[in-house]
């Protein structure tokens, strides 16, 4: 019998004052039995990065030609495309192909730099990707949040990120790997 997803419903509050961006979003994330918590937490931080009204999450692992989460304009035009993790470099050369920009939000310490090396020559064409790092020790207190029903809130100033809930609060501190050239 194969096992099913654990449903995991998220009051995420975000305060972004970077973007000025200020707006409570009604969550419900999938987390499939492959996934860990920290991936899932992943996908949520990277949400809250780029919230918007049009954000959506895609169909997850089990779909090979859909992001992590994606924005469309109203015609159907894939704007903005975010993955999360470590995916082939064909992938995310379609992907670029496919939208006018291409987020990878990258975890793991030491693995997302093997990645990195090993494929920076490859994505240097990519003039519409952006790659941002987290730490290893700030997705690892993220996972610590989560639970069947969470109430995250999300602060954004100055590229630091807070995020936690009633109990616990993670500092993250993105590192930009890549800029695209639009965002230089």
């Amino acid at each position: 019998m194969a096992l099913k997803a654990t449903v995991h419903k998220v009051d995420l509050a975000v305060s972004d004052m970077d973007r000025g961006y200020y707006a409570s979003h009604a969550l419900t994330l999938a987390r499939h039995p492959s996934e860990t918590s920290e991936r899932m937490m992943v996908r949520l931080l990277a949400f809250a990065l780029y919230a918007d009204e049009m954000l959506a999450y895609g169909r997850g692992l089990s779909a090979d030609d859909e992001p992590t989460l994606w924005k469309k304009d109203l015609t159907g035009n894939i704007e903005l495309w975010i993955d999360v993790g470590l995916p082939d470099e064909r992938e995310l050369r379609k992907a670029c192909g496919r939208a006018r920009q291409v987020v990878l939000v990258t975890y793991g310490g030491r693995g997302a730099g093997i990645w990195w090396n090993a494929n920076e020559a490859a994505l240097a064409r990519l003039t519409n990707l952006d790659i941002i790092d987290l730490s290893a020790e700030s997705t690892a207190a993220m996972a610590k949040l989560v639970d069947r029903t969470m109430q995250i809130n999300v602060s954004i100033q100055d590229g630091q990120i807070f995020i936690g809930n009633a109990e616990e609060t993670v500092l993250v501190e993105p590192v930009t790997i890549r800029r695209s050239a639009e965002n230089q």
